[in-house]
């Protein structure tokens, strides 16, 4: 070695660099140390491994945080500029699925790089006092890291076996005529059943550009339904679906899965499929998929969202057992007030479901209601916060033909829906008179149907449509214009009788004598047999507003 290298050494590590070297720093410094490299660890993943341990290690740890900060940057863009792109790969089975191996390494590696920091800091340096809380800050830091890596995989995961339950593996479909047309069917599936009787029928049609949407409710009860042209039901059935008072729309699905399953051969559900087919040529609309909703799927959906707020315009009663004989029902097992009210699963499904001392038409109108109630408060808060419940309850959804390589499209499409007027239709009262479902004129069912998406499509959908029962965007409340006209069982020069705003009514909470409803006055009538005041007092129990 020459004398000039003895005289200047080449340079090396600085033994007194307390980032490195803490062990000649003072107690004070190596307490800041080890906050900062947490710190780093959390906010800059492989940076303390950098300025302080390995820095091979830090450099890799570095390039896969850029590389996650790259791809994060990308989905944002996404979400701006193409958000069905993003929303079909994270729904997309396999690449879900690789999503999800990602961010199960990405959290291990994250957990790695926490516990050599650890090693780093040399918690045996630290004074006794700064121990426990730099122990404590550390986990901190992997669960708000780390951890949230892993739950984020493990929700992405809930929902992709939630999807892969609910929804079809089928070819996906085109809007007709510029929308999709939804069968939603509501009914029990109980394991003694073969076929089910839908007790809710209502088509969702959706423009599929700007997402405006339109509620038609078919009563279960529609008599002579029109079976579409292509469906084999309709050779069997060529002049509708008529053989008497037992042939309502809703008994379509019983019957073809019990006597006429063959004429769907490779149709996961005839029923269902047959029900569709006699609500399109119904309507004179081209449905294109159906949705079946087990009712305690349904409970348990609204208990994962925290309940439903609404506004009852009157007292709905929870029935008892009813007696075939007398054809009555025995003593109620509750009774949900008017007024404000928050309901949980059971009640709203009471609530949608109860139809005793009032019609068919208004159990539609609160069914509509809850579906309004639910849709308006689903919000993203609260889908993020109950995420895995409402995707657990989500599977008790019986069956859907939806393709799932569809649902970035119809996600994307609700979410433009979201604060839009929602226009409706029901086939029955208060659009149509009582009676028309048992003998419908098909032609003024059509052209009420036309009328009703033509003012639900492109630019003429803020304006009202003569008869159409609407939901006004502003607080998702309803509003109501003149029953449809022709009405069956009216003459065509009666005033037009006006219907009261949903969103406007006061709820009926006290007798015609200023006496409070209560559920023992209800309990009493019942008692004594007076049904018909019991029908006068709930008269009111059809209308209904969310909150």
């Amino acid at each position: 070695m020459s004398r000039s290298e003895l005289q200047h050494p080449a340079p090396g590590p600085v033994m007194t660099d307390p980032v490195r070297f803490p062990s000649g720093a003072s107690s004070p410094v190596r307490t800041k140390r080890a906050f900062v490299l947490l710190l780093m660890t959390l906010l800059v993943p492989g940076s303390a491994q950098i300025v302080a341990g390995d820095r091979k290690l830090g450099r890799t740890a570095l390039r896969v945080t850029l590389a996650v900060w790259v791809v994060l940057v990308a989905a944002v863009l996404l979400l701006v500029l193409n958000r069905t792109l993003l929303i079909n790969v994270i729904t997309n089975p396999f690449a879900s699925l690789v999503i999800i191996v990602v961010l199960a390494a990405l959290a291990l590696g994250w957990a790695f790089l926490f516990l050599n920091t650890l090693r780093l800091i040399r918690p045996v340096l630290l004074a006794p006092g700064a121990r426990p809380a730099v122990v404590i800050s550390l986990v901190i830091a992997l669960v708000l890291g780390s951890g949230t890596l892993g739950y984020a995989a493990y929700l992405l995961n809930v929902g992709r076996n939630a999807i892969g339950n609910i929804f079809s593996t089928g070819p996906a479909i085109d809007p007709v005529d510029g929308r999709y047309n939804f069968l939603m069917m509501g009914g029990d599936a109980g394991d003694d059943r073969t076929g089910r009787r839908p007790d809710s029928l209502s088509v969702l049609s959706v423009d599929a550009k700007s997402g405006q949407t339109a509620i038609i409710s078919v009563p279960r009860n529609l008599q002579n339904a029109q079976f579409s042209e292509g469906s084999p039901m309709r050779k069997i059935y060529p002049d509708g679906y008529n053989c008497g008072d037992e042939c309502l729309i809703n008994a379509i699905n019983t019957e073809v899965t019990n006597e006429h399953a063959d004429l769907y051969p490779g149709v996961a559900d005839p029923g269902a499929q047959a029900t569709l087919e006699a609500v399109s040529g119904t309507l004179g609309l081209k449905v294109q998929a159906y949705v079946l909703v087990d009712m305690a799927g349904f409970a348990k959906l609204i208990d994962a969202m925290g309940g439903i707020k609404i506004k009852a315009g009157g007292w709905v009663p929870m029935s008892g057992y009813f007696d075939e004989v007398t054809r009555t029902h025995g003593m109620p097992l509750g009774w949900i007030p008017a007024g404000e009210q928050t309901l949980d699963g059971e009640h709203a499904l009471w609530y949608g479901r109860s139809r005793e001392y009032v019609d068919d038409y208004s159990r539609i109108q609160r069914q509509q209601c809850v579906q309004q109630a639910m849709l308006k408060q689903l919000d993203p808060a609260t889908l993020l916060s109950k995420f895995e419940d409402i995707a657990s309850a989500g599977t008790k959804v019986v069956e859907s033909n939806i393709s799932s390589s569809q649902l970035g499209s119809f996600v994307d499409l609700a979410m433009k829906a979201k604060g839009q007027q929602v226009k409706r239709l029901t086939i029955g009262p208060p659009d149509f008179d009582a009676s028309f479902s048992t003998v419908p004129d098909f032609d003024v069912i059509h052209t009420k149907v036309d009328q009703l998406l033509a003012s639900a499509s492109g630019p003429q959908a803020d304006a009202p449509t003569d008869g159409m029962v609407e939901a006004a965007a502003a607080g998702g409340h309803l509003q109501a214009a003149a029953p449809l006209r022709p009405v069956a069982g009216l003459p065509a020069d009666m005033p037009a009788q006006q219907t009261p705003p949903p969103s406007d009514f006061t709820p009926v909470t006290t007798t015609p004598d200023g006496e409070p409803i209560t559920a023992e006055l209800l309990n009493q009538l019942k008692r004594q047999g007076n049904e018909e005041a019991i029908r006068e007092l709930v008269a009111t129990n059809g209308q209904c507003a969310p909150l």
